[in-house]
Parts: C-alpha cells; sequence; structure tokens
C-alpha cells in the first residue's frame, strides 16, 4: 500500500512550509529515513527524511509552493501501485504566490525570463556576488538554478574578471540604494500582489524569502505586543578574559571551542535565578513565571536573515556543556540543520550583536518573553579604579524588557546581577 509524504508541522507555531528542493525524482527509489525533500518555514529550514522505503510514485507540490501542515506532498510505494484517490492528494496553497519563485536579482533594464523556483541560498549568493541569474544555465530538475550552478558560473567568471576598477552597479551597493522610505513595507507574511513596489529602471528587485517576511512580521508583531524599554549597564571583563584565556586549550582538547557567549550565557542564568520575574511570559490574567530557563541565542545567517536556537535547561549546565551548546546550535543553525524543537520554547533570549563592532543596540523581544540582552564589541578601554586610570577590557550589556511585566528597579537589579557575576567570575562561575 502506498505511504503518504506529508508537510509535517515545523514548530508548535508554525502552520505552512515550502518545499526548497526535492533531493530525489519521480520513479527514484528512496531507503526509509533518507533525506526526500529540503523544507522552510519561518523558523527553520531542514531536510525531511522519507517515512518508508520505495519508490517516489508521484510529487504532488512543487519546488517553491508553500503549502499548510498536513498537506499530501508525495507518495512513495512500489511500481505499478496505485495512488489513492481524494482531497488527501490536494495540496492546501496559498492563493497568492511563494514570494521566492519571483525572478532574482535580474536588471529592470534587462528582457524578462522565468527563472522558475529561486532557492534561498541561490538568491543570497545571487546577491552578494551581483550575479544576473538569467546568464546561468540551470541544470537542476525542470532547469531549476542550483547552487552548484552559481559556484561554477563564479568560478568561471573568475577567470575572465579584468583588472578595470569594479565599480558599483545600479541597485547593487549604497550610491545606489533607496532611501529607506522608499523600501517596500511588508508587515504580514502575506503581501498583496496586486500593487507591487515601483521598481525604476536600473533598480533591481530582490524578492522577499519566505525567513525575511517572517522576521518582519514579527518584530513589528514584538513591538504593538509590548512596551519595550532599554537600560544599559557597562562590565569590566577582565576576569572573564583571563580565565577564558587560561581554559581554551584544555576546552579545545574536549573539541569545544570557548566563546565568550557560553559567559554571557552563564551569568544570564545566575541572574535569572536571582530574580525569577525576569524569566516570564505575559498573560491577561497574570504574569507566567517558568520553572525552566531555556535561553534563545540569535544566530546570524547572514544575508538571509537571523534564526534563534534554544539551549534547554540551560540551568543545568556547566561552562563547558553550555559552550558545546553555543557550537552546536550555531553551526547547524548556519547549516540549516536545526531541528523544529530546537527553535522554539525559549524563555529568555541573548544577541551577540558585538560580533560585527556594535558597540550597543536595543534588541527587539522575542514574543511571548520577557527580555533579551544585548551584548556589545568588548573594547579595552581607560577606566578609573580606585581613582587610577586603567586600561580594561569592557562591554556594553543592554538588557531591553516588557514594562508590562518588569519596571526599571527589577530590570536594573537583574542587569547589576549579570554584570556583578561577569566581573566576579571564578573557577565555578
Amino acid at each position: 500500500m502506498a505511504t503518504r509524504v506529508v508537510m509535517p508541522q515545523l514548530g508548535e507555531s508554525v502552520i505552512e512550509g515550502t518545499v526548497v528542493a526535492w533531493l530525489k525524482k519521480e520513479g527514484e527509489r528512496v531507503e526509509k529515513e533518507e533525506a526526500l525533500v529540503e523544507i522552510t518555514t519561518d523558523k527553520v529550514q531542514t531536510e525531511i527524511p522519507s517515512v518508508a522505503a520505495g519508490i517516489l510514485l508521484k510529487i504532488l507540490v512543487g519546488e517553491g509552493e508553500t503549502v499548510r501542515a498536513g498537506t499530501t506532498l508525495a507518495w512513495i510505494g512500489e511500481p505499478g501501485e496505485t495512488i489513492p484517490e481524494g482531497d488527501a492528494g490536494l495540496p492546501q496553497r496559498h492563493a497568492h504566490p511563494a514570494p521566492a519563485t519571483v525572478p532574482v536579482l535580474q536588471s529592470a533594464t534587462e528582457p524578462s525570463r522565468d527563472l522558475g523556483f529561486i532557492s534561498p541560498v541561490v538568491a543570497r549568493l545571487a546577491k552578494e556576488h551581483q550575479i544576473d541569474l538569467a546568464q546561468i544555465k540551470g541544470t537542476g530538475e525542470g532547469g531549476r538554478i542550483t547552487k552548484k550552478d552559481v559556484l561554477t558560473y563564479l568560478e568561471s567568471r573568475k577567470a575572465a574578471v579584468s583588472e578595470s576598477p569594479a565599480w558599483e552597479t545600479p541597485g547593487g551597493g549604497e550610491l545606489f540604494r533607496l532611501p529607506e522610505e522608499a523600501q517596500p513595507q511588508l508587515p504580514t507574511l502575506q503581501p498583496s500582489v496586486a500593487t507591487p513596489a515601483p521598481v525604476a529602471q536600473g533598480d533591481m528587485l530582490i524578492p522577499h524569502s519566505t525567513m525575511r517576511l517572517a522576521i518582519a512580521e514579527h518584530m513589528a508583531r514584538s513591538k504593538r505586543t509590548s512596551p519595550h524599554v532599554t537600560t544599559v549597564m557597562e562590565a569590566d571583563l577582565s576576569a572573564v578574559v583571563a580565565h577564558r584565556e587560561a581554559n581554551k586549550a584544555q576546552f579545545a582538547r574536549d573539541g569545544v571551542r570557548l566563546t565568550y557567549t557560553a559567559y554571557f550565557i552563564s551569568a544570564i542564568i545566575a541572574a535569572l535565578k536571582a530574580y525569577p520575574q525576569v524569566n516570564s511570559s505575559w498573560s491577561d490574567e497574570g504574569v507566567i513565571v517558568h520553572r525552566a530557563i531555556h535561553i534563545g541565542m540569535a544566530v546570524s545567517l547572514g544575508e538571509e536573515g537571523l534564526i534563534v536556537p534554544v539551549i534547554k535547561n540551560a540551568d543545568g549546565l556547566s561552562l563547558l556543556g553550555l559552550a558545546r551548546a553555543v557550537n552546536d546550535l550555531a553551526e547547524r543553525a548556519r547549516s540549516h540543520h536545526l531541528q523544529p524543537d530546537e527553535v522554539k520554547g525559549g524563555t529568555f533570549s541573548i544577541t551577540n550583536h558585538g560580533t560585527s563592532g556594535s558597540l550597543f543596540a536595543t534588541p527587539i523581544i522575542p514574543q511571548p518573553q520577557c527580555g533579551i540582552l544585548g551584548v556589545g564589541a568588548i573594547k579595552k578601554r581607560p577606566v578609573v579604579i580606585n581613582d587610577a586610570i586603567a586600561i580594561r577590557p569592557m562591554v556594553y550589556l543592554s538588557f531591553t524588557f516588557d514594562h508590562r511585566i518588569l519596571d526599571g528597579y527589577g530590570a536594573d537589579s537583574f542587569l547589576a546581577k549579570v554584570v556583578s557575576v561577569l566581573e566576579n567570575w571564578t573557577e565555578t562561575g
């Protein structure tokens, strides 16, 4: 009997997904648990394994199509098997097209060519390298342009590069960038297709990916949901820096890269234990104080956006365990190998915006959490210690909190505890 392949629900609040790529073609054999299809949602992009062994009899949802969870994507069975009739095999598609099906990085001055579905990875490469995808011949199924096609094109282009100056191309650099007020604003995941944003001659239209639309919707909704207030303190990281220098070689022998993020998370955990109301969520009935401490860790995916994997029960981990979790989640986030459960359930979050040189920022709270800690760049600065000037590794910490739950005193007390833990770091944390 043929086996149905359905769109899974990749997260508690995720009701739909987009087929990025089929990893098997119709008529090919697939083994049970073998990667069958790549799916993306507003939270994760992951490969879905086959639920059975057999022949991929029929693909019902093509690449680039967005359907609801529970929709039949394909059927697997033995050659000659009959596929069941009925509405179970009818995909529940959106009325609007998936955003990524729009031709990517195509100049408005050139003839249009339907490029078909463009995956987020291909779109990112095209944007980064200013590639007109119309110049690339796709080798994927149905002529789809794959990542390999783009990389091959880049290699061939390198060989032909002249020594002329690399001027900015229209639409690609700061000189030709539209002002902020002219950028299209999409507050929801279902943008209108009736009134597209105007594209002037020489401009390039870069369509929004599913992830970018989701980020836009989540950020706008968070600002509408809770009153954001940010308080900032600075911390002297001399003790942390000394501890890291003394222990990073030992951690490396255990296969773990000791980053500062692990220290900040450890300090957050200590502060949450001291001020448990920060580890909470707002509800109309009252404030829900969470017993478990699940730390969300913002990970940048470059031009694709960002994702927030969650370290579950982080308070039960040592510094080594936290460092190992940070390494693992960050690596798998960037390679799109996170599991659905790993991006939900956070009770407090951290974002390390200082990796790009930012000193301090005012992060947006991931709903329905109470707050998020922003970590700036660690810089050596002159500070006054015991009436003398000294050079110390300093960092600005910004705590953005839900003013419905916390007032200034409670927020400052929490942040002061984070600072105290960092400045008085010991072998045991």
